[in-house]
């Protein structure tokens, strides 16, 4: 028994409309009248009498339309069983306060049948190995700059052109402004805190730094962006930290502008695996990031290193899923 015509039966009987049972399944009304037509020829008998203005059961149709719902009731609760006996999906999110942070609270509700298990490994360079060896299954983070070839085992897809701000002491003189331009950044030694999992992230802070003449005054390796923002308050110095991350009292973030920095947002995983809840959790992310507007670049002058500009930005889904447009004409890359 084809479930997928018992579904398309049940949902003309609710409707007892051709229109609108074909609106419901989002298919063709012509689509369905065909394929009605087709179960009724299997079985033999006939379900529905229709005319231009009408639509009702036969005795036959109650029949099959009752027994109909406890099939699909009762594959409905088999694939709820199967995923809830299934082993956690288990996502390395990096640190708190990231996007990767975003994406694994928002599969929860959305994905209510999986068991997710959040993982923190501080960077996507020190998670590689874990995710090729199957510890973990979902890995977030930049595609260039951890000092190896991505496995020919990974796969990954672009979740976001992520803009970069700078993380200030409340008091710094650059703190007063609503937005600050790069070339204004220039003059105030930086400091590049960073774990030393996230290669990644250490590279593109000097990628940008050696692209616009910034100067590096302090490098400190610790976890987490409270450590990273304890760190702004006690040399009094400039960061680069995400736009969206609480900020504690006596430190703030401001856009930087002219160009906009972009960090490359990927998320990876195992080549070949069969795992339902996986490929479910890979369109819910790509779902995500489409609703939110993060594969696409700013409208303002923006900027990222060489390497992520090819490779990055033509891996916003996997083969055979949506594609974003690309960049829009207005668009300016830097560096």
């Amino acid at each position: 028994m084809d479930l997928r015509l018992v579904r398309y039966a049940v949902v003309l009987a609710d409707e007892l409309h051709f229109a609108r049972a074909a609106a419901r399944l989002l298919i063709a009304q012509q689509t369905l009248s065909s394929q009605i037509s087709r179960l009724e020829s299997r079985l033999g008998v006939t379900l529905f009498r229709r005319d231009r203005r009408h639509v009702e059961l036969t005795r036959e149709g109650e029949l099959f339309v009752r027994r109909g719902r406890e099939l699909l009731a009762a594959a409905s609760d088999l694939l709820g069983e199967l995923r809830r006996s299934a082993p956690p999906l288990r996502v390395d999110v990096i640190t708190e306060g990231l996007t990767s942070g975003v994406i694994a609270r928002e599969l929860r509700p959305r994905l209510a049948d999986v068991t997710l298990e959040v993982i923190q490994g501080q960077g996507f360079a020190g998670t590689v190995s874990a995710l090729v060896e199957g510890a973990v299954d979902l890995a977030f983070g930049r595609l260039n700059g951890t000092g190896e070839p991505l496995p020919r085992s990974l796969r990954y897809q672009l979740v976001r052109l992520e803009p970069m701000g700078v993380v200030l002491p409340a008091g710094h003189e650059l703190a007063h402004r609503a937005r600050v331009p790069m070339a204004q950044l220039a003059a105030y030694p930086l400091l590049l805190h960073t774990a030393q999992e996230a290669a990644e992230w250490l590279d593109w802070n000097q990628e940008l730094a050696a692209a616009f003449g910034l100067r590096v005054g302090r490098r400190l390796h610790g976890h987490g962006r409270g450590a990273a923002n304890a760190a702004v308050l006690a040399y009094r110095a400039p960061s680069f930290g995400p736009l969206e991350a609480p900020m504690p009292a006596g430190v703030v973030v401001r856009p930087l502008v002219d160009p906009v920095p972009l960090y490359p947002f990927s998320v990876f995983w195992r080549a070949g695996s069969k795992s339902i809840p996986l490929r479910h959790a890979l369109t819910t992310i790509y779902d995500i990031a489409t609703e939110r507007g993060w594969l696409v670049p700013p409208r303002d002058d923006w900027w990222l290193p060489a390497a992520d500009r090819h490779g990055s930005l033509s891996a916003a889904v996997p083969s055979g899923a949506r594609r974003t447009a690309a960049p829009a004409d207005h668009t300016r890359p830097r560096g």
